[in-house]
């Protein structure tokens, strides 16, 4: 493991003991295939772009780099509105007593849905990206929508969510207590359903949906990946609660059974609670408290999806916590790229794994690192860029105003 020191990229390998490894099965290419025929119902729907980053592989010394751009999804900039749209399909479904593949977007939206299903109100708490996408479905199939934001919240995000007609709040608690707040509100609320992408005890039905709605995007990325050429040796994604992790490590698990790529999970070091849980190696989870202040806002999650951590303990590679410099590089990275590269417009959540990736082959205190993921001119990696610039202002201060830049000397020659 790396130096501890608050400014260093922490990390471990997976050592927890594998259990009977439930979950991964929900994760199953028949369930993803049953979620992006759903997403493909919406007239909004495209699949994005997976873009190859040929000369930032040649600079890095890997063989190709790839990364899945969610800034394109449902014009919303974020891959959020997946897990939330299914989530809310499934449960309208679910209370007709129909199958999921009964009820696409144009029955959703009909005159006849409304007679049957009537109108439900669909509570949420976010940090941005998922109460958007909730608010938005919730919008476009005629329903109602309640979300509640941490402190810390920009008002950018809430006027986002505000114009998809939902009541929108921010609160003076953290992520994890705007939970449990907007939890106990759908409880009380004549047909409120909380539609949450992280699970607990109790509250695992609905986040596994959300989790699926999540593998259309790991499940077009495969497609596109093919059509390449490409077997992904590697694959680097972002946490928060651990919900896109376990739908995009799930899904690459059931794919790729007898040898699936190193799947490396990257948090924010403010809110690694996998990566404590995995430290702990005894599979019990660890949840970290407090305000926990990241720019990465999207990852500010102090409590692990039950479900997915049930993946992730049998199938991630190793666990990362980083500080916001790697995030920062990120952005800065994707939207500065090298010569006949395409750029990027990734969010501070967004690009922490391209931070993680550039600073594992660049810097000689990673070295032990690289070696233990096999990072070599042989790799084949995929990134996803899990939102753009969501915060327009945030985006500016770290690419234009150097915010969390790196403590390298100018260079004093001639």
């Amino acid at each position: 493991m790396s130096n501890s020191t608050a400014n260093q990229i922490k990390w471990t390998m997976n050592n927890i003991p594998k259990t009977d490894d439930v979950q991964v099965q929900n994760m199953s290419l028949e369930q993803m295939e049953k979620a992006i025929s759903f997403h493909r119902s919406f007239p909004q729907y495209t699949v994005t772009p997976l873009t190859r980053l040929s000369g930032l592989a040649d600079y890095l010394g890997l063989k190709r780099v790839y990364v899945k751009d969610e800034s394109y999804r449902f014009g919303l900039n974020a891959f959020k509105v997946l897990g939330g749209s299914y989530a809310i399909a499934r449960c309208i479904a679910d209370e007709l007593g129909k199958d999921v593949s009964e009820v696409p977007y144009d029955v959703l939206t009909s005159d006849k849905l409304r007679e049957e299903f009537g109108q439900a109100t669909f509570f949420t708490a976010t940090d941005g990206n998922h109460g958007r996408g909730v608010a938005w479905a919730a919008n476009k199939l005629g329903q109602k929508c309640v979300v509640r934001m941490p402190k810390g919240t920009t008002q950018t995000r809430l006027e986002n969510i505000a114009k998809e007609n939902a009541t929108v709040t921010i609160e003076e608690l953290n992520y994890d207590d705007c939970v449990r707040m907007a939890a106990k509100e759908a409880a009380e609320t004549t047909r409120g359903i909380m539609v949450q992408d992280t699970a607990w005890e109790g509250y695992e039905k609905i986040p596994t949906w959300i989790m699926q709605g999540y593998g259309t995007l790991a499940m077009e990325a495969d497609k596109q990946l093919e059509e390449d050429g490409c077997r992904l040796t590697h694959i680097f994604i972002q946490a928060g609660v651990g919900s896109l992790a376990g739908g995009v490590i799930g899904y690459f698990s059931n794919r790729f059974k007898e040898n699936p790529p190193i799947m490396v999970v990257a948090e924010a070091n403010a809110a690694d609670c996998l990566y404590r849980s995995a430290m702990q190696g005894d599979g019990n989870r660890v949840d970290v408290t407090g305000d926990m202040l990241t720019i990465m806002a999207g990852l500010a999650c102090g409590e692990a999806n039950t479900v997915s951590w049930d993946i992730l303990r049998n199938h991630a590679s190793a666990f990362v916590s980083c500080p916001d410099w790697v995030s920062a590089n990120g952005t800065r990275i994707y939207g500065s790229p090298l010569r006949g590269d395409k750029q990027v417009i990734s969010g501070e959540s967004g690009s922490v794994t391209m931070g993680l990736l550039h600073a594992i082959m660049t810097r000689p205190e990673y070295k032990d690192l690289k070696e233990a993921l096999k990072l070599d001119e042989n790799s084949e990696v995929l990134l996803v860029s899990t939102e753009g610039d969501t915060d327009p202002d945030r985006y500016h201060e770290i690419t234009w105003e150097g915010l969390y830049g790196t403590d390298k000397e100018p260079f004093a020659g001639l």
